[in-house]
């Protein structure tokens, strides 16, 4: 994939030119397109810069990959756990998006389906799973892990609590009603 350009903006990384946002969105799934640009969330342009597919600058000047890192690290205190999931999900060509309005971490539908796709859609080109990043120390609370699974069966999805440690390790938490 060609090197392309992207400039930091905040909490997100833009694509300006259209030919590369469009390439970027259509092929990869990666970020927000709107009517003149690509906006993409700091793990997805984290992942593009270490694959090498953007360049990131800010205020006209390239920004260094580990100045980057420590850069979305301010930002995000959550960000080494969440990136190394995405990562994680991204190279094992999960089509992976950003879940923030679902109230997770990411959304992953099955390997090889469109998440972009407009128009109606199967049942399997829903999202699959909603994944939840968590550290191995975590602790959490039982009503915690109930919104989780009641939030992923509403939108007909599993949950995921994604624990990073050495490796990223799944746990898939079911709703049952008996």
């Amino acid at each position: 994939m060609i090197m392309m350009k992207a400039t930091l903006a905040k909490d997100r990384a833009i694509v300006w030119d259209k030919a590369d946002a469009e390439k970027l969105f259509d092929e990869g799934a990666f970020g927000k397109f709107t009517t003149d640009r690509l906006e993409l969330a700091l793990v997805e342009a984290a992942f593009l810069v270490e694959k090498e597919n953007i360049e990131l600058s800010d205020e006209g000047k390239k920004m260094e990959d580990e100045a980057f890192m420590e850069y979305c690290r301010g930002i995000d205190k959550r960000f080494d756990c969440r990136y190394a999931v995405y990562k994680d999900l991204r190279e094992r060509e999960l089509p992976t998006r950003t879940g923030f309005k679902f109230g997770c971490d990411f959304r992953v539908y099955a390997k090889g389906v469109k998440p972009l796709k407009r128009g109606p859609k199967s049942a399997k080109e829903h999202t699959k799973w909603v994944v939840f990043a968590v550290p191995e120390n975590y602790v959490f609370s039982f009503q915690e892990l109930s919104r989780a699974v009641r939030l992923a069966h509403n939108i007909r999805a599993n949950m995921l609590w994604a624990v990073v440690g050495k490796n990223v390790k799944y746990y898939q938490v079911e709703f049952f009603k008996p």
